[in-house]
């Protein structure tokens, strides 16, 4: 093994592993290395080691040849760096030039790679097994499951073609050989087979149509082997779903997969605190029974049942038995000494079962990648363990697994999948579908769920598996979590929602977390805003607590509450319904008018100029048109107005007729009866409700960030358009109250959203507002503090409502305004 010149003795040599150079206590370290580099020089290439020790039985030095990566501790220190010397158990950590260790970017890689095969007409199932089979090797090769390390990427360099022609071959023949044992394998095969293990679990069972690849997928493939899936995080496999998955199937389904972040903010509050917290307390213990109270803490982990009834790809699951398997190692270490000789087997100090993660799944695709996920924890746990304590173990062929149902969760009966008195906890992130996005049968189960109750049609999809949970839980200790989004809390779905829910006995939300950004890691991932809540039908004490968030962004505030009711609020449980008209009297309030116009009545700035230049037309025609948008940020936007126009004058007017000859026409191929019988009508707006006097402009929807809706009065010369409503001749004191803090809490808490932005509606924030009585001297008084609101507006008057309601900008003399207006209408 040593060429000429490069003569002497290694202490320790595992040839392509480890070379090992011993000396006596204090010796120079340096020197030692010297020495070993030397004995590396001498080497046959193959033979060359990865990693280079020099000792001299006090103090250590490794180091890594390919990277450069070297540490040194001394023998007290061994037990904290034992982790250096997990490439002698096969559970090395190896790069690859610059390569990170598996993040988003190894999911893109097989997302291109699922795109090229389903470019080349491999679709179906098929294509969905095969990822979820090339997933698990990846995984495997790095992590100790086969053999040695990369023999996966082995494989692929050195047994399939540089352009691609014989990969699918070659995986269909490892495939078959992981799905067979040992002993019942063909004799004769390719030797480089005969390394790579049986797997069971049905992961590898069936045959797969051979994907034909090409040299660039070959190399997509390879990338992929290349990454570390050791390291691999359990938002990958969500990530890596959603990669492949077509955005407008992902839109329709409502898919928003979950990071670990935020999978943490449901399951801590919903049990994992509480279990961590009687860890802790168990730890302080200093009498003779903590030994026997650890145990017993770890037997009760391994009792523990979960089901998520709409897991997806199982990211819950998989967080949940990753934390339970952590908390449960701590409580072992406690337990048992790692330093001290091991008189029982590793492999049996773990009590938790995966048998005991069950979920739901509609698409069969995620739900393999759910099975896949959990037995890949579990392997990550064991190697933990194996580590702590001293034997590494890979638990293969797959005995356990997640018990994972391919099937619709809105019509299987959840006892059947697990019986609720077996549950510990619900949990999930179902999918969110709002009204007009549900399909026509999730409309039916809807309606289904919910007995055809009034106000059930406006519900968003979601809400059918907190109704199914809720009754599910009853009469049981389990508890439940679930994001959803934040509408079931807002406007016109909580009374048909909530009363179903508050009526069940027992019933209480035991903790909330307010609107939040939700984020997803993949591509084309999914900007939504969402809540968290856990809820329960049981007796048990517990601290009810809140989660709020400043601008719905990064940590929480946590507060304690009382009571949690619908809206997310520390209240009774009261629940505001729609009204059709105010509940005291006020004046009316009516919504803006409709064009129904395909473009042809509205005009742009430009459109607007270019007419009024025209010799026949009318300039009267055209008028400034305001919906919230304009009104707010001060856009330039017009319309047509001819409801009064002389037919003479249109007649004569060739721009005018092409108009409304387009308008006709579009409105005559309308499927809805009404908007076709508009047809007759081209010159006019569809629905017409236009004041005629100066009015109060109260805008739709506003920026979530604002702390009032800008609201004002304007002239009966601009037209409203229907992203408006408005008050015909207010009052001030009606404009003051509508203005005032204390309305704006009201429509922030029992008002519906536009994704995050406070939505204005008549039927839930106005016409319900507890409108307060007020004498002559307090209206007055009202009048002139509202008075003085538009003032300070009118201060500004090159700036927008935009620009003077940003509330990191707005103007001293204008809040101090509204600081004075609020401490009066509060009064009221």
């Amino acid at each position: 093994m040593i060429e000429a010149g490069k003569r002497g003795f290694i202490d320790l040599f595992w040839p392509s592993v480890l070379l090992v150079e011993q000396k006596s206590a204090g010796k120079d370290l340096f020197k030692a290395g010297q020495q070993a580099d030397d004995y590396v020089l001498g080497l046959r290439d193959r033979d060359i080691p990865r990693y280079v020790l020099v000792c001299d039985f006090q103090r250590f030095r490794l180091r890594h040849l390919e990277t450069g990566k070297e540490v040194s501790f001394t023998l007290p220190e061994l037990h904290k760096n034992v982790d250096e010397f997990g490439f002698m158990l096969g559970v090395e950590r190896r790069t690859y030039g610059r390569q990170a260790a598996v993040n988003i970017k190894a999911a893109e890689l097989l997302g291109t790679l699922h795109d090229a095969l389903e470019a080349k007409g491999y679709r179906g199932g098929d294509l969905e097994k095969l990822m979820v089979r090339l997933l698990f090797c990846l995984f495997a090769d790095d992590t100790g499951i086969f053999e040695s390390k990369d023999d996966f990427l082995y494989l692929i360099e050195e047994r399939t073609d540089v352009d691609g022609g014989n990969v699918g071959s070659v995986l269909n023949d490892l495939f078959e050989i992981l799905d067979t044992p040992p002993d019942e394998r063909q004799q004769g095969d390719d030797p480089e087979f005969d390394k790579f293990p049986y797997v069971n679990g049905k992961l590898f069972s069936g045959h797969l149509r051979r994907a034909v690849f090409d040299a660039e997928m070959r190399d997509d493939l390879l990338a992929a082997a290349k990454f570390d899936w050791g390291k691999v995080s359990p938002a990958i496999f969500g990530s890596l779903f959603q990669s492949v998955m077509d955005k407008e199937e992902r839109r329709k389904k409502g898919a928003h997969y979950t990071t670990e972040p935020n999978i943490m903010k449901l399951i801590g509050p919903l049990f994992l605190d509480e279990l961590r917290a009687e860890f802790e307390h168990l730890k302080q213990r200093r009498d003779g029974g903590k030994r026997a109270a650890l145990l017993a803490f770890q037997e009760k982990l391994g009792r523990l049942q979960f089901f998520d009834p709409a897991c997806g790809c199982g990211n819950f699951l998989v967080v949940t038995y990753r934390e339970l398997r952590r908390l449960e190692q701590e409580a072992l270490e406690l337990v048992f000494d790692p330093n001290s000789p091991m008189l029982y087997e590793v492999e049996a100090l773990s009590v938790l079962r995966l048998d005991h993660f069950h979920g739901i799944e509609l698409e069969e695709f995620p739900a393999h990648i759910a099975e896949v996920a959990m037995w890949m924890t579990e392997h990550l746990a064991n190697i933990e363990l194996g580590r702590t304590f001293g034997k590494v173990f890979a638990d293969i062929p797959l005995r356990d697994s997640a018990h994972i149902v391919h099937g619709d969760a809105l019509e299987i009966n959840w006892n059947d999948v697990l019986p609720h008195e077996d549950c510990f906890a619900v949990m999930g992130n179902p999918p969110f579908a709002g009204k007009k996005e549900q399909s026509a049968r999730q409309k039916d189960q809807v309606r289904r769920i919910f007995e055809n109750s009034k106000g059930s049609g406006e519900l968003d999809f979601v809400a059918c598996w907190f109704a199914l949970a809720a009754h599910y839980i009853g009469g049981s200790q389990c508890r439940t979590a679930l994001v959803a989004t934040n509408s079931i809390t807002q406007g016109e779905q909580v009374a048909p929602l909530w009363t179903e829910l508050l009526r069940l006995s027992d019933f209480r939300i035991l903790f909330a977390h307010r609107t939040f950004e939700w984020g997803s890691d993949a591509r084309g991932k999914a900007h939504v805003h969402v809540i968290v809540i856990g809820f329960d039908r049981s007796e048990r004490p517990i601290t009810k607590r809140l989660f709020e968030y400043e601008n719905q962004k990064g940590e929480p505030l946590q507060s304690e509450a009382e009571n949690i009711n619908p809206y997310l609020v520390d209240g009774s449980n009261l629940l505001i319904k729609k009204e059709s008209r105010p509940l005291s009297p006020r004046q009316e309030i009516s919504k803006g008018s409709e064009a129904t116009d395909w473009g042809h009545l509205t005009l742009s700035k430009r459109e607007a100029d270019e007419l009024r230049g025209k010799s026949t037309i009318n300039p009267d025609w055209i008028r400034p048109f305001w919906g919230g948008d304009e009104y707010i940020n001060g856009e330039e936007r017009f319309c047509l107005w001819l409801a009064n126009a002389n037919p003479n004058e249109l007649r004569q007017s060739p721009e005018i007729r092409d108009r409304l000859d387009a308008v006709q026409l579009e409105r005559a191929k309308s499927p809805k009866p009404r908007t076709r019988d508009l047809a007759k009508y081209p010159y006019a707006f569809g629905e017409i409700r236009q004041p005629s006097e100066p009015y109060l402009l109260i805008p739709k929807v506003s920026s979530q960030r604002r702390e009032y809706v800008p609201i004002g009065i304007v002239d009966a010369a601009v037209v409203v358009s229907g992203s408006a409503q408005f008050i015909e001749g207010p009052s001030l004191f009606t404009v003051g109250v509508v203005t005032s803090a204390m309305h704006m809490a009201w429509m922030r808490t029992v008002g519906g959203r536009t994704k995050s932005d406070f939505q204005y509606t008549t039927t839930m924030v106005y016409n319900t507002f507890p409108w307060p009585e007020a004498n002559d001297k307090q209206k007055a008084e009202i009048e002139s503090l509202t008075k003085a609101v538009l003032d300070a507006r009118e201060a500004w008057p090159t700036s927008s409502l935009a620009d003077l309601y940003d509330p990191d900008i707005m103007p001293a003399n204008l809040r101090k305004a509204h600081a004075a207006l609020d401490a009066a209408v509060d009064q009221l």
